[in-house]
């Protein structure tokens, strides 16, 4: 089982910060977003990842690529260019593989691209920019019992955002850009059968979320579980100052490893 993450976005809610590195690349705690996105899956022992690449992809290569280098103290000797790590991570048993699926394809388009990386039936989803404290290990659990084709994390957010509507545990209607009022919005943290992946096309324009989760969801295909804890999103300015200061302060409810 992977997990697979949607990087390639331009990231222009954010400003200047994202005019030279890509959004899932934005530190909070001086640490990327999406390293700690990793670090709470890899707490429930998913620790196999694939990374759609798009916009700036070559600099979310270069901090893979150069992972030693860019988390640890370390020495070089010139007479012999060798280097001596000090500090090591615990990363060690992480296995990344970063796919370039194109500047401007939609998020369809990028999970069908990656298709071939994927040798399980069942593997998981997620964006490059939220954080939750979910229990990834109640989450697949949850899948495994609904036999849908994909499980959506609902959860409680901002009323900025769109907003799932769900029977019991099946989601009956999936608006992404609707008013949300009190209801869930997709927070990502999917769960997906590659039976999804016969719906996709690798085509630029082909999206996830407008037409196929909204046929899905028509279909009784997708269930929703949900999420009653704490959720956020990278989205703004604003919301990057509120997580770091939460990290700061030793109130990060995503931290759990």
């Amino acid at each position: 089982m992977k997990l697979v993450i949607l990087a390639g976005g331009y990231g222009s809610r954010l400003g200047n910060l994202t005019n030279s590195i890509p959004k899932p690349m934005v530190q909070v705690g001086g640490k990327p977003i999406m390293w700690h996105i990793m670090k709470t899956y890899a707490h429930y022992g998913i620790k196999e990842f694939v990374i759609c690449l798009g916009y700036k992809g070559d600099v979310i290569k270069d901090y893979f690529l150069h992972y030693d280098a860019n988390n640890n103290d370390f020495t070089v000797n010139l007479s012999d260019n060798s280097v001596e790590f000090h500090n090591g991570h615990d990363e060690l048993d992480w296995k990344v593989t970063l796919v370039d699926t194109g500047l401007n394809t939609l998020k369809g388009g990028r999970l069908k691209r990656i298709e071939k990386y994927l040798d399980d039936d069942i593997n998981l989803l997620t964006y490059g920019d939220g954080v939750a404290d979910i229990n990834i290990n109640n989450l697949i659990e949850f899948h495994n019992n609904t036999n849908k084709i994909v499980t959506i994390s609902g959860v409680h957010p901002p009323a900025r955002f769109g907003e799932l509507v769900a029977e019991g545990d099946i989601l009956t209607s999936f608006e992404e850009k609707a008013q949300a009022s009190q209801g869930m919005i997709n927070g990502g943290y999917m769960v997906f059968n590659k039976e999804l992946l016969n719906y996709l096309t690798a085509d630029e324009s082909c999206d996830l979320e407008a037409g196929i989760l909204e046929q899905l969801a028509s279909e009784g295909k997708i269930a929703v579980y949900k999420h009653d804890g704490l959720w956020a999103c990278m989205d703004t300015e604003r919301d990057l100052s509120y997580l770091e200061r939460i990290w700061k302060n030793n109130e990060a409810f995503w931290k759990v490893w």
